[in-house]
């Protein structure tokens, strides 16, 4: 039991990290877009594509992390599957 806890524990903290590190990174790489598009091209803001395209990317991790955290997880699979198999015997 503490085995599938510890399992399910590192699971949460692995997506956590990897929204952390998504998000560090996308400020840092667009802020130096954005001020690279100030000087070179401030008549066309094509910084706006990569944050918004990237932005995505950054809230699924977000939602993975906080929002819908045991809904992808190996025990939400298995209590489906088991679920499905009732339903197959009925």
């Amino acid at each position: 039991m503490s085995d599938n806890l510890y399992k399910i524990a590192e699971d949460r903290v692995e997506k956590k990290i990897k929204f952390y590190k998504n998000l560090q990174a996308y400020i840092i790489v667009n802020a130096f877009l954005a001020v690279i598009n100030w000087f070179f091209t401030p008549e066309f803001w094509w910084v706006m594509f990569p944050l918004f395209f990237w932005g995505i990317g950054v809230f699924k991790d977000f939602l993975m992390a906080f929002v819908f955290v045991d809904r992808f997880s190996e025990d939400y699979r298995e209590r489906k599957i088991k679920e499905e198999m009732e339903k197959l015997k009925a």
